[in-house]
């Protein structure tokens, strides 16, 4: 995976300078680590540059959400985050929160059903650390439905 972008001036406020951004992003992400090994973040402007070893696709897509959703950066640099293939190809959908949405309605809109609300929560649980706050121009997964 490339290039992911973001809005930058939203998110959680986790660096103050770029000089120990990378470090501080490092740290946010080994708190609720969604399974990545060898992890290494350099920080150039907006843009998060991320290295490592995922244990799958989804906790690649995770530790590019959590880095994403950070304040400051507008773009994540992922080609050196290494993750295994898998024979079944299960894409994530990927949505940016708006202004009013709950993760009921995002469920009945994506799924057909609000109570699989539960299925985002679980999916997001690294970026999302409280279903009744997410706020406008946060990215987050949108797993199949099981």
């Amino acid at each position: 995976m490339g290039l992911f972008d973001f809005a930058k001036d939203i998110g959680k406020k986790i660096f103050g300078n770029n000089d120990d951004a990378g470090e501080k992003l490092k740290q946010h992400i080994e708190e609720d680590n969604p399974g990545v090994s060898d992890l290494e973040i350099k920080v150039d402007g907006d843009t998060a540059i991320i290295k490592g070893e995922a244990d799958s696709p989804e906790a690649m897509e995770k530790v590019v959400l959590m880095v994403g959703n950070a304040m400051g950066i507008s773009n994540v640099e992922a080609s050196e985050l290494d993750y295994p293939e898998t024979e079944t190809v299960i894409e994530s959908q990927f949505y940016i929160i708006k202004e009013g949405d709950t993760l009921w309605g995002i469920a009945k809109a994506f799924y057909g059903n609000g109570a699989k609300h539960e299925l985002i929560f679980a999916a997001n649980r690294e970026v999302i650390k409280d279903p009744d706050k997410i706020f406008p121009g946060q990215k987050i997964r949108i797993p199949a439905e099981s």
